[in-house]
């Protein structure tokens, strides 16, 4: 099975970790649709939707933070079997909960995931794996292939949110009981995930030095975490919930038609990532993560300030296809500028900043929004960006990774 799975180069052992991403990435697709619906049907309002929320990334934050600080103690396939177990636990446990606090001490140590990309503590421990199970060309490769089927599966997953209806309408089940049972299937593809684990090589089995805490590469780390945060926060400007909102307003788009767009922006972002190792391969890890950001981002001003639905649309399109191209030219570069052993702590402490910072900025965007400032969010969105790009790029352009 491996063999469709797997770049050319890549150990066996990455097997379990790409499918294991892609069933969690699939979960993870429905449950960021159905967890408001979820708590509205359980009696609360739009403040306990959000407290929920902001627990979710908080937690997923520090759980990161914390892979980063302690987790060189414990091997790495130990840490993804408990984290497997966590999110079984978190399935479960969110189905038969129906009070608010405990739902909110769930949801802070859980592994539920509201946002569109991955926030969990099994990013750091999968990004060690992975680095670990290629080399060259073939790990910008593998963390493309890790990435796409994130994207494409969380896509499926989205449309998934539509079972509970249908369980409803055709399954005799109230509303609530089809709701819970979509929490009970996030169980049990935990307990899925859990099994592919066991599959992964064991302590004894490897030859590789044991993960360490931060040590020569700190600073290299620190820098790169605080570029990272600039380039999140941006990000949280324009989520997808506020870009859609964006065209409801502007353009008076209905909902039909941007779940359509967003449909196809999702699959050129998710394809997109397939074309970055060749790019890699071309101009180096640092170029691909600059020279096809930016672009990206004057796509996003120049729609701003566009009054044409087609131009904007396919600006959009365009930038969907650009701006995910660096996500795994970035993994491999971070992966590729530390020490081996330090690649664990090195990805939890860049991914854990990236998760605050961008759980912090639809908070800004909506307000804009509400104030009439439609344009704002997108350029200044657009400006950070593109003010990242540079900064990194002058700040380690004479540190360009190798492909090893």
């Amino acid at each position: 099975m491996s063999h469709w799975v797997l770049p050319a180069g890549a150990h066996p052992s990455a097997a379990p970790l790409l499918l294991g991403r892609a069933l969690r990435a699939f979960a993870d697709g429905y449950v960021a649709v159905l967890l408001p619906a979820y708590l509205a049907a359980l009696g609360f309002g739009a403040w306990e939707v959000g407290a929920l929320a902001t627990a979710t990334l908080l937690g997923s934050a520090l759980a990161t933070m914390a892979i980063g600080a302690w987790g060189h103690r414990f091997h790495h396939g130990q840490l993804l079997l408990a984290a497997a177990m966590l999110m079984a636990a978190t399935g479960i446990a969110f189905a038969v909960s129906s009070s608010f606090w405990p739902l909110l001490l769930i949801a802070f140590v859980g592994t539920l995931n509201p946002s569109s990309g991955d926030v969990s503590l099994f990013l750091p421990l999968e990004h060690a794996r992975i680095a670990e199970a290629a080399e060259g060309e073939s790990r910008t490769a593998l963390f493309a292939r890790y990435s796409l089927m994130g994207s494409l599966l969380s896509a499926v997953g989205a449309l998934a949110a539509a079972l509970p209806g249908w369980l409803s309408a055709n399954a005799g089940l109230s509303p609530l009981a089809a709701l819970r049972g979509m929490f009970v299937l996030y169980g049990a593809i935990g307990m899925a995930v859990w099994v592919l684990y066991l599959r992964l090589p064991k302590p004894h089995e490897e030859e590789r030095k044991p993960p360490a805490p931060l040590g020569p590469s700190r600073k290299t780390v620190i820098r790169l975490a605080m570029l990272f945060s600039v380039d999140s926060f941006a990000g949280g400007l324009v989520v997808n919930a506020l870009l859609a909102l964006w065209l409801f307003q502007r353009f008076d788009m209905s909902v039909a038609s941007a779940g359509q767009f967003f449909f196809w922006s999702g699959l050129c972002s998710a394809a997109s990532q397939l074309a970055a190792p060749k790019f890699a391969r071309r101009i180096g890890l640092l170029n691909t993560m600059v020279f096809t950001h930016i672009p990206a981002s004057i796509c996003l001003i120049a729609a701003a300030f566009s009054s044409n639905l087609h131009a904007v649309l396919a600006l959009l399109i365009v930038r969907s296809l650009l701006s995910q191209m660096d996500v795994p030219a970035r993994s491999a570069f971070v992966m590729a500028v530390v020490t081996p052993a330090e690649r664990a702590a090195a990805a939890s402490f860049t991914l854990a900043p990236k998760s605050l910072a961008s759980a912090a900025a639809p908070t800004i965007g909506g307000a804009l929004f509400s104030a009439g400032l439609l344009a704002f969010p997108l350029v200044a969105c657009g400006l950070l960006k593109i003010s990242y790009d540079l900064a990194i790029w002058r700040a380690f352009r004479k540190h360009e990774a190798p492909l090893s």
